[in-house]
């Protein structure tokens, strides 16, 4: 009983400071990446590079959007501040979006779930990783269609790695799960274009099905393919339904792909068993 007590509250504290990095990642990982694109440009072009103000995860120092005052340390408080602000600029009183605390908030509230369920473990540690990866990756595909090699090939090459401790898996199911979960979107991904000739699915997808497979093996793609499929159905018709989204504008497949992988990351031998228990009955 101590133990949970105990690792609840501070995994929720951690979970929120995190949540308010990834609110810096999700908002300038991509601008960074388009900054990097339009330099390499300009190189190929032969034009001279035109010096900029440093850009990155660390300076410069958060700002609002509307009216540029910088924002203080008493101002950036996860959840809180939002709160004290009533969700408004200090300096301007511009609406302040709802996503960065939701974002902390649905970080805190998955770091406690999976930390409870691995407990102080090392298994503990890195799933806990990963779901921070997993939630940037999904917030920055859903703004801009895009996952990033700089997160998803490190955190692939990460899964391989920990199969040689047999962290989650061994390492014979990590490479062919590797290799298996990125060809298999690869073929889906020609078949459809061959068939269709549109684009289904980008080649971020690929990679990071393949990392499910470098972390869990395997054995659990079909699994985390059949539950993103499921998810991608349920929060796709709710998103025409109840936001009259356009069904003709494409809905990125990493988030759901990531809140597949992340409950096989926590659920899925018991899925998998209950699954073969329905379909196999004795």
């Amino acid at each position: 009983m101590a133990e949970p007590l105990l690792l609840a509250p501070v995994a929720a504290l951690i979970g929120l400071v995190v949540g308010s990095f990834l609110n810096v990642v999700i908002y300038r990982l991509p601008l960074m990446m388009e900054r990097g694109w339009r330099r390499d440009c300009e190189a190929l072009a032969g034009k001279e590079a035109v010096p900029e103000e440093r850009f990155d995860l660390v300076m410069p120092r958060s700002r609002c959007p509307h009216c540029g005052h910088m924002v203080s340390a008493r101002d950036n408080i996860p959840v809180l501040s939002y709160l004290l602000l009533r969700g408004r600029c200090r300096a301007c009183g511009a609406h302040i979006s709802l996503r960065y605390p939701a974002v902390e908030i649905l970080t805190a509230v998955l770091t406690v779930v999976t930390a409870l369920h691995f407990g102080f473990t090392w298994q503990g540690l890195f799933a806990v990783l990963l779901t921070w990866t997993l939630i940037a990756l999904s917030f920055v595909d859903f703004d801009k269609q895009l996952l990033p090699d700089s997160i998803t090939l490190p955190w692939l090459w990460l899964g391989l790695l920990l199969s040689l401790f047999g962290i989650y898996t061994d390492s014979h199911a990590s490479i062919v799960g590797a290799v298996a979960g990125y060809l298999s979107l690869w073929l889906i991904y020609h078949l459809f274009r061959l068939l269709t000739g549109k684009e289904g699915m980008g080649y971020g997808d690929f990679k990071l099905f393949a990392l499910f497979g470098a972390w869990l093996g395997w054995q659990s793609l079909p699994l985390i393919i059949l539950l993103s499929s499921a998810v991608g159905a349920i929060i796709g018709l709710s998103l025409i339904v109840f936001r009259g989204r356009d069904r003709n504008i494409p809905i990125p497949f990493g988030p759901y792909l990531a809140i597949a992988g992340w409950i096989a990351l926590l659920w899925g031998e018991q899925l998998t068993a209950w699954y073969l228990r329905i379909a196999l009955p004795a």
